[in-house]
């Protein structure tokens, strides 16, 4: 589960200059409504995306079938989607998967008006039509009501989860994921027996309207290669964001650890560039977004403080990176405290900055931690400068994982909460799904 395999959470600090920080960060008076949603077991929000209507729409998994999530019959995981109106007001929600782990990761409105949900699934049957293996990539689409459409499965006899998905500007879906390479049946890169391999490859998957496959693809080395982030380029090819710890095959510049990886893959799968970001310990990128500016920002957390990152205040620091279209380095900025802070989503703002939301145990540089980790979300402008910075939480872990900003500046953010004190007035279970309000 994401709370006790979370080694961090998130904080910040603003940045004076392109490549240094500035040990000032601002905290913010906005009116904070928090909840938690679920039931006896454990419950996750994973992501949010505003909505075409100015209300919005979360995804993520479910195990309670009592409380908030009354409308399951079993305990296994399913997908759990909830639909929201401007007003904040609960339009419906739904549960979909079989009797298995079922697991949504992330969800996005389509230009139908529809919406399509992406996640992994071990399950073989009720809503699931077929399992490969262990673990599949589990694609569904669903009406604006929330009416299941049509779903689809992708995988080898393996692990194979889905991480993100797109709509392309040319219609059809855009899947990232990771390829369990071991059990794969000789696919993806380090095919052969005498090169073992320790992790898995980015899964590139593009299908039609209808979730037919058009192509798939493989990138990374012999070790851990896992996407966290995709979006479309202004020449309609794709840029994909997340970590590995290869130096081989598709890698040409590890920095050392795990690093940022990112490539461009053109719209017929083929890989135009890769460029690794970091320094010598653990730098993992978990978000990606565009900029009004046609470049892109990369979110996640770094434990270095040499090469490509300037500074470290301790353990972990978010680190935010700005590359152009080619992928040169523009700028790159941590913010943090002594202990572990990690992002775990990013997105614009209607002012042309950006949120970032994630978790933070720091005591310092401004930070309030109430245990563990504590939800935090904070906002930047377009040069990544800290405009503000909030955390949320009680004695247990608190987590974010997506944050999206509505159309009248609500922010609302997403995660998971083991608390039932401080700031978490309830926790019905083990672990609950959480929702951050700022107004």
């Amino acid at each position: 589960m994401k709370s006790f395999l979370a080694l961090c959470s998130i904080l910040f600090l603003s940045c004076s200059n392109d490549f240094g920080i500035e040990k000032s960060p601002i905290n913010t008076s906005q009116k904070a409504t928090i909840k938690t949603f679920g039931g006896a077991k454990n419950d996750v929000f994973n992501a949010i995306k505003k909505t075409a209507d100015g209300g919005y729409i979360i995804a993520g998994y479910t195990q309670s079938n009592n409380a908030d999530v009354g409308i399951k019959t079993n305990t296994s995981f399913d997908f759990w989607v909830q639909k929201y109106n401007a007003q904040n007001s609960l339009e419906w929600q739904k549960t979909f998967g079989g009797s298995n782990d079922d697991r949504a990761a992330d969800i996005i409105q389509t230009s139908d008006g529809n919406f399509a949900v992406l996640g992994y699934t071990t399950s073989s049957d009720v809503d699931v039509s077929a399992n490969a293996g262990a673990q599949d990539f589990w694609l569904i689409k669903i009406s604006a009501t929330g009416n299941l459409l049509w779903e689809k499965t992708y995988g080898f006899s393996g692990a194979d989860y889905g991480t993100k998905l797109l709509e392309t500007s040319a219609g059809g879906f855009i899947l990232t994921g990771v390829l369990d390479v071991t059990a794969s049946g000789g696919q993806g890169n380090a095919k052969s027996n005498s090169v073992k391999h320790a992790g898995g490859d980015y899964w590139v998957i593009k299908t039609d309207n209808a979730g037919t496959l058009k192509w798939s693809k493989y990138f990374g080395g012999s070790f851990t290669d896992t996407p966290l982030g995709v979006v479309e380029t202004a020449d309609n090819h794709y840029l994909i964001a997340g970590s590995s710890d290869s130096n081989d095959f598709n890698i040409t510049n590890n920095k050392g650890s795990y690093d940022y990886w990112v490539t461009k893959v053109s719209n017929s799968g083929i890989l135009v560039w890769e460029k690794s970001f970091g320094g010598s310990e653990i730098d993992e990128a978990r978000a990606i977004t565009t900029t009004n500016d046609g470049d892109f920002i990369i979110a996640g957390d770094t434990r270095s403080s040499d090469k490509d990152v300037t500074t470290n205040n301790g353990a972990a620091d978010v680190w935010a990176v700005k590359i152009s279209t080619e992928g040169n380095l523009i700028w790159q900025k941590t913010y943090g405290g002594t202990s572990f802070d990690a992002a775990r989503a990013i997105s614009k703002t209607e002012d042309n900055g950006f949120l970032i939301a994630g978790s933070s145990r720091s005591l310092d540089n401004n930070f309030e931690n109430k245990g563990q980790n504590d939800a935090l979300i904070l906002k930047i402008d377009a040069n990544g400068n800290l405009q503000s910075q909030q955390t949320f939480g009680g004695s247990e872990i608190d987590f974010l994982y997506g944050i999206t900003q509505l159309n009248n500046n609500t922010i609302i953010a997403v995660g998971e909460s083991s608390s039932s004190d401080q700031d978490i007035s309830e926790n019905k279970g083990f672990t609950d799904a959480l929702k951050i309000i700022l107004e």
